[in-house]
């Protein structure tokens, strides 16, 4: 939260974990100026009574052994990026053969004036390739180009699951990564830009978590009733806030 600071100048960091299908927050804790997100990990998902065959995506930076433990220990899959935090299965998953696995599934899509490939192949883990409880690696690959243009960018990424083959389909897999990646402009752009999370300088206390917790409310709420356009519909309820009490079923009887 750039614009909350805590004493030593450090800002307000929140750690939180959000539904795909609805993209609603289902539970955030404050990640504390002595400690980091791969601490505060297992204490947010500790607010779940049961993680029993959740699949668990996460960015790179929680690609952690300790957490592929904790998951596996509560009976839930991940789905995790592998990145430069972890060179080793970075390098053993970049020098797979992959030439040599089907693609399994390929997609095509426009959206923001650029045309999007994506493809992705997954095989099953070699016994040289180890991280704890992974069954299988795979390989994305995304070609993305403006439209019209004939120049294209290409990137690669790799991932390992928990999840065998028999569980989860290439589709899936792919799926799930991909709605992973929408959750940056789904709700961190919404909440920093639409709601100007990221100019308010609030940072005493609980304040900056309260705060959050209101706009993630508001984002869930707005969204589950259907609005796809939420900076319109955030205007027009700031120009007439009583509607707002009529959307959550507000009554003072």
């Amino acid at each position: 939260m750039r614009g909350a600071k805590n004493g030593k100048g450090s800002r307000v960091h929140l750690l939180s974990a959000i539904d795909q299908d609805t993209h609603a927050v289902l539970a955030q804790v404050a990640v504390g100026e002595k400690s980091n997100e791969i601490a505060q990990f297992p204490v947010l998902m500790d607010h779940f009574r049961s993680l029993t065959d959740v699949v668990v995506t996460a960015d790179a930076l929680h690609t952690q052994t300790c957490h592929a433990h904790y998951l596996a220990g509560r009976g839930a899959h991940y789905i995790f990026t592998v990145n430069a935090n972890q060179p080793t299965l970075l390098k053993q998953l970049s020098e797979t053969p992959w030439e040599q696995v089907l693609t399994g599934d390929r997609s095509s899509a426009k959206a923001n004036g650029r045309q999007i490939i994506r493809t992705i192949k997954c095989a099953t883990l070699s016994p040289c390739i180890k991280f704890p409880h992974a069954l299988q690696a795979m390989q994305i690959t995304r070609k993305s180009s403006p439209v019209g243009s004939k120049k294209w960018h290409l990137e690669t990424v790799y991932a390992v699951t928990s999840l065998p083959a028999y569980q989860a389909s290439s589709a899936q897999l792919a799926s799930w990564v991909r709605v992973h990646w929408v959750i940056e402009n789904s709700l961190h752009w919404r909440r920093d830009v639409l709601f100007q999370e990221d100019n308010h300088q609030a940072r005493n206390g609980e304040t900056p978590r309260v705060r959050a917790i209101l706009r993630n409310i508001a984002i869930t709420i707005l969204k589950c009733l259907g609005h796809k356009n939420l900076a319109k519909v955030t205007l027009h309820l700031r120009n007439h806030p009583g509607k707002i009490l009529d959307m959550i079923k507000f009554s003072s009887r």
